[in-house]
């Protein structure tokens, strides 16, 4: 059976666990040794257990302890050329460079990065394949593309970004430029955004985590309002948290039949 968890999703550090194929993968670390270690034994893994680390690109909250992790553990990281060639100005990370159009295999699991609009030099994010079962992981993106949409539909397990409401960054405490920087095509997707990407790529066997949720900018109550009217259209709707991640969602195989979602937060 395969499943994910997130050790924590938001401004202040983002990691997702993902089993499949008989492969434990981290994707991102954003969180220091300490705390990933932490954070893993709450989940009920060592990090001597990863097989891989996947980048998705280089900004602090998604890579910061990528590197200090990798090396104690020395667990295999990969990510694309330009996310490597970045992060090397700031981070002690060594990794392995892969083409970002085109698949790779951590042992059985084949690997999909997907190109997404971020500012960042390179940004990736992922989809993991084994047999029938199909997880993706997406994050730090401003919009939502056709090809996004294309590589993100009919998976069984989706973990995907609802940074913000617009409301709330408008109004709020952000610096204009900073405002301005989260609500562009190179920015964060709005809860609005993300529940029209849900729709998008919903299907009656996705289970589906919602992350990278502000704590500044967002409410869960707003969250609910967003997403209630998609939780029918899922096999299960369930949203991370910055301080306590996510549990394991855990997936079977495809039902032959409908089921309705649940909503919960």
């Amino acid at each position: 059976m395969s499943r994910f968890a997130s050790l924590g999703s938001g401004s202040r550090g983002n990691g997702t666990v993902v089993e499949i194929g008989g492969e434990r993968i981290l994707i991102d670390c954003g969180f220091t040794l300490r705390q990933a270690e932490a954070r893993l034994d709450r989940l009920g893994l060592k990090a001597s257990e990863l097989s891989a680390i996947l980048v998705t690109h280089e900004h602090s909250d998604h890579i910061g302890g990528v590197g200090t992790l990798a090396y104690k553990y020395g667990i295999p990281a990969f990510a694309s050329f330009g996310t490597l060639e970045a992060a090397r100005r700031s981070t002690p990370l060594i990794g392995t460079a892969v083409n970002a159009h085109e698949p790779f295999h951590i042992g059985a699991v084949a690997v999909q990065p997907v190109v997404v609009p971020h500012d960042a030099r390179e940004p990736t994010q992922f989809v993991l394949r084994w047999a029938d079962t199909a997880i993706g992981v997406i994050s730090d993106l401003g919009c939502v593309t056709p090809f996004v949409v294309e590589q993100f539909s009919d998976l069984t397990g989706l973990f995907m970004e609802s940074n913000y409401d617009e409301t709330m960054l408008i109004r709020g405490r952000y610096p204009e430029r900073v405002k301005r920087r989260i609500a562009s095509e190179l920015g964060h997707l709005s809860n609005s955004q993300s529940a029209a990407f849900l729709e998008a790529v919903a299907n009656e066997n996705v289970r589906v985590v919602v992350g990278h949720v502000s704590e500044e900018n967002n409410h869960p109550d707003l969250l609910r309002e967003a997403f209630a009217p998609r939780a029918g259209q899922v096999r299960s709707l369930t949203f991370a948290t910055q301080d306590e991640g996510a549990w394991w969602t855990e997936l079977e195989d495809p039902a032959p039949t409908r089921q309705a979602g649940r909503l919960g937060l």
